[in-house]
């Protein structure tokens, strides 16, 4: 039996003013495995984040996505069973719809012998979230520079130097359409041109590894300002990890905080966990690296699957990784 694995990993949008432009994948990896059934029988099981309330049916975005891709290339699926794997929190401005959504289009198109190229992948993608800052470093890895320019997607990537990297996720519910609704419809030329000076010099010292400079730079005015307030503790949180010496931002729409620095230390987790600890929330740490390969996707045949094959034996790494 034809049996799909896909790998995608997280990701961070923005990095301060990169207002939908910017984005990096991070080293925390959400997983499936799609089997072809052969019958009619569609069905998906979520293991790890988000196993308690994501729906587990064709409302559920993986197998929503892998049905768009079968239904934009006239095919009929003949029996989906999918098994998901989640590491990515959900809601946690890291990702995870990005991640969701590219896992089913990528499985479902692997299934399907590739009908679409990897570009009209990241395009249908980008179409799908309305911009292309977290779908394109999802499917290529590192730091990625992207735009969605009417029917196509200009991307490239941006070398990066090995640093270390705090995510600090409140306990908080921060939907990433709440955290649009606040955004103002018009802005300011000055905030405009505030952004706009510190984009290049926010990917040079990103290159470079200066992170004395990325800690000057790594400041917005189109989206931050708005979000912020609404999150309980996140400004204190963002300067108590300036004080302890990291460059850090919103990570993509919130409610997570990315902090950079360079070798991993506790102590900017645990600042900022005291932060959210004060303002009543309690919070995750995460400490990562950038991951300078995207997606992933393995075509395996496997003779004696059958439907009690455990769920597990499909995971190509442990969920802890």
């Amino acid at each position: 039996m034809k049996v799909v694995h896909v790998r995608v990993p997280a990701t961070t949008a923005n990095l301060g003013p990169g207002f939908d432009a910017l984005g990096m994948a991070l080293s925390l990896w959400n997983e499936a495995s799609f089997i072809q059934t052969g019958d009619s029988s569609i069905g998906i099981q979520v293991h790890g984040e988000g196993e308690q309330t994501l729906p587990s049916d064709e409302r559920n975005l993986v197998l929503a996505a892998a049905l768009q891709l079968y239904a934009l290339v006239g095919a009929s699926p003949a029996g989906i069973r999918v098994y998901c794997f989640n590491r990515i929190p959900l809601a946690s401005g890291l990702g995870s719809s990005s991640a969701a959504m590219l896992i089913g289009l990528l499985g479902a198109n692997h299934l399907l012998g590739q009908p679409l190229s990897p570009e009209e992948v990241l395009i249908l993608a980008a179409q799908n979230e309305g911009h292309p800052d977290n779908v394109a470093p999802a499917l290529m890895g590192g730091l990625v520079a992207a735009v969605l320019q009417g029917e196509k997607v200009i991307a490239r990537r941006w070398p990066v130097k090995p640093m270390a990297v705090t995510i600090v996720l409140p306990d908080f519910p921060f939907p990433t359409r709440v955290a649009r609704a606040v955004l103002p419809s018009l802005i300011h030329l000055q905030d405009a041109i505030h952004n706009l000076g510190r984009v290049p010099l926010v990917l040079w010292a990103l290159e470079k590894g200066d992170l004395s400079l990325l800690r000057e730079v790594m400041d917005d005015r189109l989206h931050q300002p708005y979000r912020l307030p609404l999150i309980p503790g996140a400004q204190a949180a963002m300067e108590a990890a300036q004080e302890a010496g990291a460059a850090v931002a919103l990570s993509g729409a919130g409610p997570a905080l990315i902090a950079f620095s360079a070798q991993h230390q506790p102590a900017i987790g645990e600042a900022m966990q005291r932060a959210f600890w004060q303002a009543g929330l309690s919070s995750r740490v995460f400490h990562l690296r950038v991951s300078h390969q995207g997606a992933v996707v393995q075509v395996r045949d496997y003779p004696h699957v059958s439907e009690k094959t455990p769920p597990y034996l499909f995971r190509t790494s442990r969920l802890t990784e």
